[in-house]
């Protein structure tokens, strides 16, 4: 098993929900968390472990994401007028691995942020290799020409575990995406129950 792989399913088992819904996930079939003393942890969780676990859940779902990119994040969904909870959610799929990743060219968001790196997208014509890079509405997500026989692409289109969101066109027949709007909470198809509201709290009081 990868590093990655391990590290995924570590994530999924330490919250004790199959973050991604995907169908390998060992919480399947075991739902308490890792390491030898996994199973006795099942006390009544204080506040703040609520709001550590629902800020855990949210920056583990994306990825490799360092607290301090997830805090600033965070920070300018503050800075931004609205609902910060909305904003965040909103700042987070703008990013280009997670538009990669809803478009469904690859199978994980692990596997998007890779993808990118490796230099094989390309957003409104340029090639770009920053995961964290945010798109705008309207910008045309590609996969470059020499990139679109890969077996990574082929195997991610035919998932049936999730479909494209609506605020994402894509065509897989051309590998191209548009992202269409920023989505909210609502619009996000998380596998589990994310509460961006708990995460506002953890980090108002921290």
């Amino acid at each position: 098993m990868t590093k990655r792989t391990s590290a995924k399913y570590k994530i999924d088992r330490r919250m004790g929900e199959n973050i991604w819904g995907r169908p390998k996930s060992p919480v399947n079939k075991r739902d308490y968390g890792p390491g030898q003393h996994g199973q006795r942890r099942k006390g009544k969780m204080s506040d703040f472990g609520l709001q550590l676990r629902a800020k855990q859940k949210l920056k583990g779902y994306y990825g490799d994401m360092t607290e301090k990119q997830f805090r600033r994040i965070y920070a300018e969904a503050e800075r931004v007028r609205g609902d910060t909870g909305e904003n965040l959610i909103g700042l987070l799929e703008r990013r280009l691995d997670a538009v990669v990743y809803r478009a469904k060219f690859v199978a994980t968001i692990f596997a998007a942020r890779q993808f990118v790196n490796h230099g094989h997208v390309l957003v409104n014509g340029q090639r770009v290799n920053i995961p964290s890079y945010r798109v705008k509405e309207g910008d045309v997500i590609e996969v470059r020409q020499k990139s679109k026989q890969m077996a990574v692409l082929l195997e991610a289109v035919q998932l049936a575990e999730r479909d494209v969101p609506d605020y994402i066109e894509a065509d897989h027949s051309k590998m191209t995406a548009t992202f269409v709007r920023t989505p909210g909470l609502g619009d996000v198809p998380y596998p589990v129950m994310m509460e961006p509201n708990l995460v506002i709290e953890y980090y108002a009081q921290n």
